[in-house]
């Protein structure tokens, strides 16, 4: 006897992509974000933790919601930035270095209550599990939130990316205005491969659908 088919699927309502130029540096974007940012913590976050306050900028979370983090490697540059201050290691950069994640950098200083936060750091299936994670999410609302630090030497060696981005999207159960929507259907097949963070940023910054199968289902990612 074949198995039921399960659909599961939330409403996107709200999408907003920072995408640095190339070239920016952490120093950059405090003079960039001065007045986006408050001054209090800006001179502490990491260039991602400033990214992702600009996309969180407005973001309506309540304490009843969830937010998901996605990120392959997190403060890549903070730390490339500190270990290049050798021999005589920079005490601020060292802060830096070990600071919370970018997230974090924007709800404590907020002292923003969430019901649940759900760090995941990851390569190949990262946005699918992301995903997942929104779609059995028992709140009401997510708040997907990716991205990463751009960086240098460490790109050699596979530990960093080669674009600074940040993104945040709110995941409803509500259909009523939503601009888009993921679905997930249970299906037999093949895994195909998974878009990377990077990949499922530029969907949403230029609101482009994406679709792709895991062992276990499709995925759909489409716009209104």
């Amino acid at each position: 006897m074949s198995p039921t088919p399960i659909t599961l699927e939330r409403y996107l309502h709200h999408v907003k992509v920072e995408w640095p130029a190339a070239d920016e540096t952490a120093a950059g974007a405090r003079v960039r974000l001065a007045d986006r940012l408050p001054r209090t913590a800006l001179r502490r976050m990491t260039h991602l933790g400033m990214l992702v306050g600009c996309v969180l900028e407005g973001v309506p979370l309540g304490s009843t919601d969830a937010l998901i983090y996605a990120t392959s490697f997190a403060e890549s540059r903070a730390l490339e930035d500190y270990l290049a201050s050798f021999p005589s290691p920079s005490p601020l950069l060292f802060q830096s270095s070990i600071h919370p994640g970018g997230v974090q950098q924007v709800l404590i200083p907020r002292q923003q209550p969430i019901a649940r936060l759900w760090p995941m750091a990851g390569r190949r299936r990262l946005i699918e599990q992301a995903l997942l994670a929104a779609l059995i999410e028992p709140a009401a609302t997510v708040a997907l939130v990716g991205g990463e630090e751009r960086g240098t030497w460490l790109l050699e060696h596979g530990m960093a990316s080669d674009t600074a981005f940040a993104f945040c999207t709110l995941l409803s159960t509500d259909p009523s205005g939503a601009i888009g929507r993921v679905e997930f259907a249970r299906a037999d097949g093949t895994a195909e491969a998974c878009p990377d963070l990077q990949s499922f940023a530029l969907a949403l910054r230029d609101r482009q659908p994406l679709a792709w199968a895991s062992s276990g289902g499709t995925w759909r990612l489409t716009w209104s």
